[in-house]
């Protein structure tokens, strides 16, 4: 059986820069914050659950450490933006001496086209447990109209 092997020609020049162009996601959607202290502690993703129904959509976002205040929903048309900025300090101190301190401050987002215009009057937010629920109602579509004849 042959194996075939594919040729990079940029791996041994640039192994790691052409690397995390192609890794999914931006910046903003990884938590592309500053990081102090050498920790390795980053912003998780963003993750997002849509659901639609007959008459409205549901969004579940989890944002685990994020407070409510720091949370932002926009909402234009059927395009829907969940943006979310998250402050983590972190230090351990022995007596005086500072041992190790981290921290780590950084903003993310998404951002998701729906089929349905969504009726920005109707829709509502709640924050629990570090998830975010989007109730979303499909604006209401004009039918057909009748016009009649004097």
């Amino acid at each position: 059986m042959t194996k075939v092997s594919i040729y990079d020609p940029f791996a041994d020049v640039f192994p790691t820069l052409f690397r995390s162009l192609l890794n999914e996601g931006s910046s903003e959607q990884r938590g592309g914050g500053a990081q102090a202290g050498g920790g390795s502690q980053q912003a998780v993703p963003m993750r997002v659950d849509v659901s639609e129904g007959e008459r409205a959509y549901t969004v579940r976002a989890d944002l685990p450490g994020v407070p409510k205040d720091a949370i932002h929903v926009d909402i234009d048309g059927n395009r829907v933006t969940i943006r979310a900025e998250i402050k983590r300090e972190s230090e351990q101190k022995d007596g005086e001496r500072v041992l190790r301190s981290e921290r780590y401050y950084g903003a993310f987002a998404r951002s998701f086209a729906l089929t349905d215009e969504i009726d920005e009057d109707q829709a509502s937010a709640k924050f629990d447990n570090g998830v975010l629920e989007l109730s979303l109602p499909k604006k209401a579509v004009a039918g057909a109209k009748r016009l009649s004849i004097q």
